[in-house]
């Protein structure tokens, strides 16, 4: 689960690690009154106003239809109420949103960090996700933070530095005070530094985190270490443990076939090809979307309806599929273990039945328990449906419907 920045800066709070304090607000009003609070309780003579989308690029990206960037800085109250004006409601595109862009609902007003002091400010880029290679979790960081980290690690990889933590173990000391060595810190923001990666590392661990980024990880003049922007994704499958956090997710920023599909205990993920597939069990799944691939055509979602599936859970599934423009055909393979292929077979049905005239062809292949009974089912109901027994045949019949 993805969280807006000033959701997972709420949550690193919690573990003491020092952030860009910032007020979330859904109107312009809101906006003007956070600047004058910031502007009260921190001294700053300016504050930063940033789209809060699931998705980087936010500094260079655009809304629709304006020159608004999707951060800018409002040197007084009316400057801030007017970029959030421009921002709230309007859809910002950037480079990891796509075309489609996002449409921003809350824009955060955060506190001036470039404050004056004795020292030169700097940025750094520090992040922590799981080494699925090493079984290890990565801290990976580097001195040239920022918006372009992306061009660094392509073009000057030697600056990208890894530190590998046991999944089992706390971060060590050495390794933290290694972090900031190799960060070129020294002195008081060496220190900040080792404190701020040790609580950061507590963080990403205590809240079951499947990345944290920070970018910029960000030295101030008088050598604070703080967290400026973050990005955090939640290990869905933890957040039993932490009923909090599930209460974070904002529907708005997800996929609306994927949040239907998870009102009924779908495993679902959308993709971009034109044959849509419904499969029970996530192994036979991937081998079916292969298949798909090697008979011309391409996938069009990743759709696992689980062992225990109903004829209702099959009616759901099949519905969100067609809800996708793109699918050209439609492949059903179900092999029974514990999901009955009689039971598929009416959920089809029913499906059918309910949607009405199914201009794509329906391609289903049933094996194991009860794909006789199902097989018979399809075969009686005078549905426009193919049916096959061998994956083969499957391929066969899908390579047909996408080359038609």
């Amino acid at each position: 689960m993805n969280l807006h920045e000033y959701q997972a800066k709420e949550l690193l709070k919690r573990y003491s690690v020092p952030v860009q304090e910032g007020i979330a607000c859904s109107t312009p009003g809101e906006a003007e009154e956070a600047y004058r609070q910031i502007h009260t309780q921190y001294g700053s003579k300016f504050a930063v106003v940033k789209a809060q989308i699931h998705a980087g690029g936010r500094g260079k990206g655009k809304i629709v239809g304006k020159e608004q960037r999707g951060v800018a800085v409002g040197k007084n109250a009316t400057e801030v109420k007017d970029i959030a004006q421009n921002l709230l409601g309007g859809t910002l595109v950037t480079i990891q949103t796509g075309e489609a862009g996002k449409v921003v609902n809350k824009v955060l007003v955060a506190q001036d960090v470039y404050y004056d002091g004795p020292n030169p400010v700097k940025e750094f880029y520090l992040s922590i996700l799981l080494d699925r290679a090493k079984g290890q979790n990565v801290i990976m960081y580097s001195t040239e933070g920022g918006m372009d980290i992306e061009e660094v690690a392509h073009n000057t990889p030697e600056k990208i530095f890894k530190e590998w933590v046991h999944p089992g173990g706390p971060l060590q000391p050495f390794q933290a005070r290694k972090i900031a060595f190799n960060l070129g810190l020294s002195g008081e923001a060496n220190k900040n530094c080792v404190k701020f990666v040790t609580s950061l590392y507590n963080a990403y661990s205590g809240l079951d985190c499947g990345m944290l980024e920070i970018n910029p990880l960000f030295k101030t003049s008088d050598d604070k270490i703080i967290a400026v922007d973050c990005k955090m994704n939640v290990d869905d499958s933890s957040l039993t443990r932490h009923p909090d956090v599930a209460t974070m997710r904002d529907l708005a920023e997800e996929d609306p076939t994927e949040v239907e599909a998870g009102k009924f205990n779908l495993n679902f993920v959308k993709l971009d090809g034109n044959v849509g597939c419904m499969v029970n069990g996530a192994g036979l799944a991937m081998a079916t979307m292969d298949m798909i691939q090697l008979s011309g055509g391409s996938p069009a979602n990743f759709l696992d309806v689980g062992g225990s599936a109903s004829a209702k859970t099959v009616e759901a599934g099949f519905r969100i599929i067609l809800q996708d423009p793109k699918v050209k055909a439609i492949l059903i393979n179900i092999f029974g273990g514990i999901v009955r292929g009689d039971r598929v077979a009416q959920g089809i049905i029913d499906a059918y039945n309910s949607i009405g005239d199914i201009k794509i062809p329906i391609i289903v292949r049933l094996q194991g328990t009860n794909a006789e009974e199902g097989k018979q089912l399809l075969d009686e109901s005078g549905l426009k449906v193919q049916s096959a027994i061998k994956l083969s045949e499957a391929a066969d019949l899908v390579a047909k419907a996408v080359k038609a």
